[in-house]
């Protein structure tokens, strides 16, 4: 009867065991799958999955493009632009995270760099709730960016997740994006994704030597490269690969310019090798 008694025991411990394991295994799920919302949905999400930027042929150019600041990292990739002589473009956004950095704007403008449009809030649940969600979000980045720069000059805009992004669609339908790039288009402005990502808004957190390996990667044989990098909080390993990444280019032989910049100087370019 003893041994009875501690078989029991055993196999209830067993039991208990296994009954912990499924529990914490579902834990995880859910955690995994609320922390990919929130990476979606916050300050600084995953954009890699969007649509490649079109690439014409010709000239070889890039455009170091940087997503969801100003913040504290704005400025030490700014010096780093500034001696190096290299112009960038800045998709801004004006979350309660940029708000303290936002000054900075001017900055930008003044050393010669494009400020671009991102979203005020990044947050998808609300700007792709519908068209009029999101152009709201649009206005109200404007109107916390008017004190920095002239409006006038704000007609880029890039798309949170990108203008091929599938989340959009769980909250606007599923032809949300289509309608928002032929709104921009009648509002005479211009939208672009990017074909080159450095990946270093993602979870795995690259550091800087990987960040430099993502982008030689997606730069293979490309004529035009547009360069999706960050520059909020958790972008110190951009800082730190900024210079190699602009070596690299330019041992390429590519040249550097804004978005804005990038149409005119394909044809000027152009005419000088013909």
């Amino acid at each position: 009867m003893r041994w009875d008694r501690c078989g029991e025991i055993q196999r209830q411990k067993v039991r208990a065991y296994l009954v912990l394991g499924l529990l914490s295994a579902a834990l995880a799920v859910v955690l995994h799958l609320l922390y990919h919302r929130q990476t979606w949905e916050t300050a600084i999400p995953n954009d890699c999955f969007a649509a490649a930027a079109v690439e014409p042929g010709a000239p070889r150019l890039v455009c170091l493009t940087f997503d969801d600041g100003p913040g504290v990292n704005t400025e030490p990739l700014l010096a780093i632009l500034e001696e190096e002589k290299v112009p960038a473009t800045f998709f801004v956004c004006a979350q309660p995270v940029n708000r303290p950095y936002l000054p900075l704007v001017r900055t930008i403008v003044q050393q010669g760099h494009q400020v671009a449009m991102h979203s005020a809030s990044h947050q998808y649940a609300q700007i792709y709730q519908s068209t009029d969600a999101f152009w709201q979000d649009i206005k109200e980045l404007r109107r916390q960016l008017e004190p920095y720069l002239s409006l006038g000059d704000l007609t880029w805009l890039r798309f949170p997740g990108g203008s091929t992004n599938t989340v959009s669609h769980r909250y606007g339908g599923r032809r949300i994006m289509e309608e928002l790039k032929a709104q921009t288009e009648e509002k005479g402005w211009h939208w672009i994704d990017w074909n080159v990502c450095g990946e270093d808004a993602t979870a795995s957190h690259p550091d800087a030597e990987q960040i430099l390996r993502n982008i030689r990667q997606d730069a293979a044989d490309k004529t035009v490269c547009v360069v999706l990098l960050h520059d909020t909080m958790t972008a110190g390993q951009t800082v730190e690969a900024l210079p190699g990444i602009i070596g690299w280019f330019r041992e390429q032989g590519y040249h550097f310019c804004t978005v804005a910049q990038m149409e005119q100087l394909q044809g000027s370019l152009q005419s000088a090798g013909e």
